[in-house]
């Protein structure tokens, strides 16, 4: 790709004790993209997340964010960093006794200087992104269904309008219709909003609804990176079963009836 990437993983290396997790692992991430990590269990999906975010010390190598080593961010700086990203949780980590309203002003409010009927707007706003209404803000997370809870954690997650979004396993625990709408909220505020998307998850019809490039991680490296046909080409034990097995063959094949119905190639 000729753009520079925004995530850069050279050489990285990752252990805990005599356990080696990542081994010599490269990777890019380029502006827009949205790409997929995908691995077996304990390939180091998570792992591999923590060391982008820079909560986790590689043994070896080094990941740059924004083209500046991450662990190079501190005091202020770090604070900015995390600014220019969300994160969306797999169980969407809400915060149990605030109103929907107040989780989603949560990162508006700790910059310390936005005036609360700003801050007011740009939640309202954010929360019509997802299809909810001022009426769902005052709802508690008690009160919200799987679904919504995933919009209202995407919607925390796009406050500061950053340009880069983490999703952890983003449609885990919907059914198959909500997890359709899911996907389909992401690709829209995706292609209207611009930001570049690192996404795990190890569910097949999210990767063909929303993937544009797909990472295997195995044997302690990325084993391959492309397009999803690219990538499904791979002759390796792991990508055989887990893309081209039945599963991925009823999964990926209803994707690409869909794409049809929806004019894309």
């Amino acid at each position: 790709m000729d753009a520079a990437p925004i995530i850069d993983v050279q050489d990285l290396t990752t252990a805990f004790g005599t356990h080696v997790v990542h081994q010599h692992l490269n990777l890019q991430v380029y502006p827009k993209e949205i790409l997929a990590l995908v691995g077996g269990s304990g390939s180091g999906k998570t792992t591999l997340l923590r060391q982008i975010l820079g909560l986790d010390e590689p043994k070896a190598g080094e990941v740059k964010v924004f083209g500046r080593p991450v662990h190079d961010y501190l005091g202020a700086d770090r604070i900015a960093l995390t600014h220019r990203w969300g994160m969306l949780f797999q169980a969407g980590a809400l915060f149990s006794a605030l109103p929907v309203f107040d989780n989603v002003a949560l990162p508006l409010r700790e910059l310390h200087h936005l005036p609360e009927d700003l801050i007011r707007d740009v939640v309202l706003m954010r929360l019509s992104w997802m299809g909810l209404s001022s009426r769902d803000a005052a709802l508690m997370p008690s009160d919200l269904s799987g679904g919504m809870i995933k919009r209202v954690a995407l919607a925390r997650a796009l406050a500061l309008d950053p340009e880069l979004l983490f999703l952890d396993e983003p449609t885990a625990g919907l059914d198959p219709q909500r997890s359709d709408e899911f996907c389909d909220l992401i690709r829209t505020l995706h292609r209207e909003l611009g930001f570049t998307v690192v996404m795990v998850t190890h569910d097949l019809d999210t990767i063909g609804a929303l993937a544009t490039r797909v990472a295997v991680l195995a044997e302690k490296k990325v084993l391959v990176e492309g397009s999803l046909e690219q990538v499904r080409q791979t002759k390796h034990p792991f990508i055989e079963a887990f893309f081209n097995g039945e599963r991925g063959e009823r999964a990926l094949g209803q994707n690409e009836v869909k794409d049809v119905k929806n004019g894309k190639s």
